[in-house]
This record gives C-alpha cells, sequence and structure tokens, in this order.
C-alpha cells in the first residue's frame, strides 16, 4: 500500500524556519511525482513544490529563492525547506504522491494525484 506521511508543521515566529518532511512508503520516493501543496482556512489548495519523476522540480512564484525541495534517498522521504517564513505561509500542508511522471505543467493540479496525506500544520506569526 502506498502511503505519504507529512511531519515537521510547527508555530514560528515571522523570519523563522521550518523543515517540513514526507515520508513515503510502498514506493520509491524517486520514482514518483511527489508535490507539496497548502491550504490555508477559506482559501483554496494551491502547490507549493514539486518533484517529478524525471528529476524536474517546480516552485510557486511565493516559494522561489525560501523554499527549497529535495529527496532523501535513504529515508525515502521529500522534504521541504523554508526560509524567511511570513504570516501567509500559515496553513496546512500536504504532500500528494502520483504514480510516475507528471510534467510541471501538471504538478500543481491536485486531481491529478492519488495519494495524499493528512498534512502538518504552520503557524506564522507576526
Amino acid at each position: 500500500q502506498v502511503r505519504v506521511v507529512e511531519s515537521g508543521g510547527d508555530s514560528v515566529q515571522a523570519g523563522g524556519s521550518l523543515r517540513l518532511s514526507c515520508v513515503v512508503s510502498g514506493y520509491l520516493v524517486n520514482s514518483a511525482t511527489v508535490t507539496w501543496f497548502r491550504q490555508a482556512p477559506g482559501k483554496d489548495r494551491e502547490g507549493v513544490a514539486g518533484f517529478n519523476s524525471h528529476g524536474s522540480i517546480k516552485y510557486a512564484d511565493f516559494a522561489q529563492g525560501r523554499f527549497t525541495i529535495s529527496h532523501d534517498l535513504y529515508k525515502n522521504t521529500l522534504d521541504l525547506e523554508m526560509k524567511n517564513l511570513e504570516p501567509a505561509d500559515s496553513g496546512v500542508y500536504s504532500c500528494a504522491l502520483h504514480r510516475g511522471l507528471l510534467l510541471p505543467s501538471s504538478m500543481f493540479t491536485p486531481s491529478r494525484y492519488a495519494i495524499r496525506g493528512q498534512g502538518t500544520q504552520v503557524t506564522v506569526s507576526s
């Protein structure tokens, strides 16, 4: 059974940093397209950063320069390092997995992913 489980969410002050981890079981993380999404109260889920099975990485505009996504092949995880956090970054961060390749044009489309985690809460206070 393929599963993803997120961890690392916390409450931090603006300007702080967090590292989120998405643990993948039942599938090799680098054989899949795995993407981090986030959802704030009252807003739609939006793509944050994703890594596809061909090694392409996609970042949302708001994530460029502040967030870094990477594989840990030993742990079979997709990690999201977030720096210089702002209150607007608050929300539930979840990861989603597609078995195989998604092109960058599709990586931020939630309906393309069959496997999703429960999410981890990130709260950034000013």
